[in-house]
């Protein structure tokens, strides 16, 4: 007679075997999906950090060139070995002064995970009110004026020619004259908007403690292509020949 523990057992019958294979393939799916998910995560997240980095247009600083509520790319790679160069649009975080402050609003610790998660990932441009967009004019060690009789800026004595880009007033031949003279520290940029007329650029923060100029080390990278809306498709112009006259100031490199 045989007992309990010897009785043999059950036999696995066909369905039971495809409930439990269904059970482990809808893990190994579930598996592979959080991986992708994570690997895209980080991807994005290094992309974003050391590549390309997505912002948008809160204000009409940069009209006509760029207009309020455009997505940019911002190149972060390439100025780490080539630099910037005069013409350059460029975003950059608040050297100190140049914004208002505005008192944060309150969120749920929800709402602001998700905002980071995207922020990370680039997908939310949260920060774009935190940076600044404008032109280089000046690189390290050049002499910028403001202005000849012509009301042109000159560069190390070397009148240039904007009207490429600067937008005027209905019935302005040239943007009002805001009058400086300086040269550009080491390791520092002197920025204007091309809507000349109403943007808070270099002229307009000379008596905040970094006297108008950008720190290098402040500039996230150069815009380079308008990504949204789609009608406004457009890779951004440096206007090179504007300023490929311009000689070489007694600075540095524009690292």
């Amino acid at each position: 007679m045989t007992s309990d523990a010897e009785a043999p057992a059950e036999p696995v019958t066909r369905s039971q075997r495809r409930q439990r294979g269904g059970r482990r393939g809808a893990w190994v799916f579930l598996r592979d999906v959080l991986v992708i998910i994570l690997i895209a995560v980080v991807v994005s997240a290094l992309v974003k950090t050391f590549l390309v980095r997505s912002f948008y247009i809160p204000s009409g600083s940069m009209e006509d060139t760029l207009q309020i509520n455009d997505r940019i790319l911002v190149d972060e790679l390439t100025p780490r070995w080539n630099g910037y160069e005069r013409g350059d649009i460029v975003v950059f975080q608040d050297p100190g002064g140049w914004l208002p402050v505005h008192p944060s609003t309150p969120q749920s610790p929800f709402v602001e995970g998700v905002d980071w998660l995207l922020t990370l990932v680039g997908l939310s441009v949260s920060d774009s009110e935190d940076h600044l967009i404008k032109r280089v004019i000046g690189l390290p060690g050049d002499h910028v004026v403001c202005c000849n009789a012509l009301g042109q800026i000159t560069i190390n004595d070397m009148p240039i020619d904007e009207s490429a880009y600067v937008k005027l007033d209905p019935g302005q031949s040239s943007p009002n004259l805001v009058p400086f003279d300086v040269v550009v520290p080491e390791g520092s940029l002197w920025v204007l908007g091309d809507n000349r007329d109403h943007s808070k650029d270099s002229r307009f923060n000379q008596e905040q403690p970094g006297g108008g100029f950008v720190p290098i080390e402040n500039v996230v990278g150069r815009a380079f292509v308008i990504t949204w809306p789609i009608s406004r498709w457009a890779f951004l112009d440096p206007h090179s020949e504007v300023f490929a006259g311009v000689p070489d100031g007694e600075g540095a490199d524009a690292r």
